[in-house]
């Protein structure tokens, strides 16, 4: 089972792709976290913001593996505490079924995204900045996984 970060935004600052590689890089290999970057749609003076969203939108859909479990992360998703996560987890593997969890971009994800998914889960209920959500996820996932493995990485 694979883990597929996909999210809108390409070169990021290094202290996100260090952060970022720090957990992926710990994740076990029948758990492996994966990252797809989306380019972003042109944004600017006078530019077409939906049409940028929906272009996002088919480029991400296009991302995600066939057969794989979507999740939007979406500020007015579902909060999971580390625990469920680390339950949802434990589920994921189980089923061996992929899993795509989608990060959209400064206007979020396209209704078209929304809909494809079959959870919406939510971060915080504060607006994060999209490159820190690539690290806090990759870091949630680790500590997830490492509930599961008792590792003591998580001393909850």
């Amino acid at each position: 089972m694979n883990l597929h970060l996909i999210a809108v935004g390409e070169r990021m600052p290094a202290w996100v792709d260090q952060g970022y590689e720090e957990y992926a890089r710990r994740m076990p290999r029948e758990c492996r976290l994966r990252l797809v970057e989306i380019a972003p749609g042109r944004r600017g003076k006078n530019a077409d913001i939906a049409r940028a969203v929906r272009d996002e939108g088919q480029r991400m859909l296009a991302a995600i593996p066939k057969g794989a479990r979507v999740i939007a992360l979406e500020v007015g998703g579902r909060a999971w505490s580390t625990e469920q996560l680390a339950d949802r987890l434990r589920d994921w593997m189980g089923g061996g079924q992929d899993v795509a969890l989608l990060v959209g971009g400064p206007e979020g994800l396209s209704d078209q995204v929304r809909a494809a998914a079959s959870q919406q889960w939510s971060l915080s209920p504060l607006t994060l900045p999209h490159p820190l959500v690539r690290v806090i996820l990759a870091e949630q996932l680790y500590r997830a996984w490492s509930i599961l493995a008792n590792h003591p990485y998580h001393r909850g």
